[in-house]
């Protein structure tokens, strides 16, 4: 789960972390009162959307009169901004955030990630900030300093102090640097974060360290213990697909191929896409019903495959194991006859009474390709996927 930026910034001073004064406006009079009240005479308008690379976009707009904070944010509000990490759709911006703009010296890059192949949190940090991480990997890799977090200890005060001598800060700036870095790995460790980003992490001229940007993400799975997290969560960011697939309990991710997969078990999910690509296909989207693919369940899905305009084919592909190949049966026809499918449907069934269910199928009278394997499902749903887009 991602947060907006104001959101981050909230929960890292909750923790000690120094950011700049700001406040969030759903309007460009809200925008104007929120200058007027942080006070100053320089201030970022900045779009809150779930993504990076805003500034490159036209995302942060640095206003001296109120007037340019009110055209800023009127400008801001209500469109889509596209940006590097958003794709060509973009993210819609519905409320801006209005933050001083105080002078620095220099930016540099603090972030934290849960590094699953080492199974620690792993600290990085650079001298070249406000750049992509990725692009500093790339270009300058010597220029990261990366150090591992022993789960059993946490993260240690003379690591933060080696950090920040490395980031070149001077004696009154490390002191400043090591708590920063000390408090936000406590928000990350505490808020059960799977990544924190700093980026800039801004030293200015009178030796303060501020958060100038910050991003985080968070363990869905931890979330029904941080309800204060939870509620930071806004639909509008993610694919509507998706939150209408969490109503129901469905596992949904939407993808970029052209064939729908309606499957039970998520490493057979997996595989199902992988078998459509090794095929000679894409798949469209990850779905997974669950371990129960009941006819209410199997029309969501449906559904749900169908509001994506460009598939061509919709592969159903289930393994029966607590439940039975003949109910699945009767569940997939009923589904399919509750919802309009005018895209050839490709219907596997494995596991228990395989044999009854195969026949129910057959005797539905309903217009569908069945397949005895997942191989033999995969390719025929590309073959049936291609006949499609040849037909129109």
């Amino acid at each position: 789960m991602d947060v907006h930026e104001y959101q981050a910034k909230e929960l890292l001073a909750g923790f000690g972390v120094a950011v700049p004064k700001g406040a969030v406006a759903f309007s460009p009079d809200q925008a104007v009162y929120a200058a007027t009240e942080l006070g100053g005479s320089f201030w970022a308008v900045k779009a809150q959307i779930h993504a990076g690379a805003r500034g490159k976009a036209g995302g942060i707009k640095l206003c001296r009169t109120y007037n340019e904070v009110r055209d800023a944010a009127k400008d801001l509000l209500g469109k889509r901004l596209v940006t590097l990490q958003t794709g060509p759709e973009g993210k819609p911006v519905q409320r801006v955030y209005i933050e001083t703009a105080d002078p620095f010296e220099r930016e540099l890059y603090l972030g934290y990630v849960l590094d699953r192949k080492a199974e620690r949190v792993r600290v990085i940090a650079s001298q070249r900030g406000g750049m992509d991480i990725e692009e500093i990997a790339a270009n300058e890799p010597e220029a990261l300093i990366q150090v591992v977090v022993e789960p059993a200890v946490g993260l240690q005060q003379f690591q933060a102090r080696e950090i920040a001598f490395q980031l070149g800060l001077n004696i009154r700036q490390v002191s400043a640097a090591v708590k920063t870095i000390m408090n936000a790995y406590r928000a990350f460790r505490d808020c059960d974060g799977t990544m924190l980003e700093i980026n800039p992490l801004v030293v200015t001229k009178d030796d303060r360290v501020l958060a100038l940007d910050a991003k985080m993400s968070f363990d869905d799975n931890a979330m029904f213990r941080r309800r204060n997290i939870a509620d930071m969560h806004d639909p509008s960011q993610g694919d509507p697909r998706e939150a209408q697939a969490a109503e129901h309990n469905l596992s949904y991710i939407g993808l970029e191929g052209e064939i729908g997969c309606i499957v039970n078990g998520a490493g057979l999910a997996m595989a199902t896409m992988d078998m459509i690509k090794h095929a000679g296909g894409e798949p469209a989207n990850f779905l997974d019903v669950g371990g129960g693919a009941s006819p209410d369940r199997v029309a969501t899905a449906f559904r749900l495959v169908l509001s994506d305009r460009n598939v061509k084919a919709i592969l159903v592909n289930i393994f029966a194991g607590i439940n039975r190949c003949d109910w699945v049966a009767q569940g997939v026809i009923q589904a399919a006859r509750e919802v309009k499918i005018d895209v050839p449907l490709i219907v596997r069934l494995a596991g228990t009474n395989v044999e009854a269910g195969q026949k129910i199928l057959a005797e539905s009278g309903l217009d569908l390709i069945t397949a005895d394997s997942l191989s033999d499902a995969a390719a025929k749903a590309v073959q049936a996927c291609a006949a499609a887009k040849n037909a129109n």
